[in-house]
């Protein structure tokens, strides 16, 4: 089970890195003429987070032990990163305004499973009982 979710980890590291290269190739040539300068921006803090997660990603599912707590930061990492870099993207396309909260919610997701990657590289190990093994 655990090393299935590591598997697909691994798996969305790959189409997300792939996906942003391609919308960085887009954003740079199709959208450079008919986007904002500010939208363009917009649409490139998108791809920079998309491919910097897509990275960590790919560190977590093939360095790290697939213990509950790297599965649960893996999982936060790839959803902030789908609803981050998503809703940056529809945004900047000129999608509907109820889609702005929706980015620090991302945010968030993003933040919660950089600080679970923390909590889980700082206790395993160290502290005996139950937390150990998360």
């Amino acid at each position: 089970m655990r090393n299935n979710s590591f598997r697909v980890l691994r798996v969305s590291a790959a189409v997300l890195g792939g996906a942003a290269v391609a919308a960085g190739a887009f954003g740079a040539h199709a959208l450079r003429d008919s986007l904002s300068p500010s939208d363009l921006e917009v649409f490139h803090t998108g791809v920079r987070y998309q491919m910097w997660h897509a990275l960590a990603l790919l560190i977590l599912s093939t360095s790290f032990v697939p213990t509950r707590t790297a599965i649960v930061a893996g999982f936060l990492l790839l959803n902030g990163t789908i609803l981050f870099s998503g809703s940056l993207y529809a945004l900047a396309l000129g999608g509907p305004a109820w889609i702005g909260p929706v980015t620090p919610v991302g945010g968030i997701a993003l933040i919660s499973g950089w600080v679970l990657l923390v909590f889980g590289a700082a206790t395993r190990g160290r502290r005996p009982g139950r937390f150990s093994r998360l």
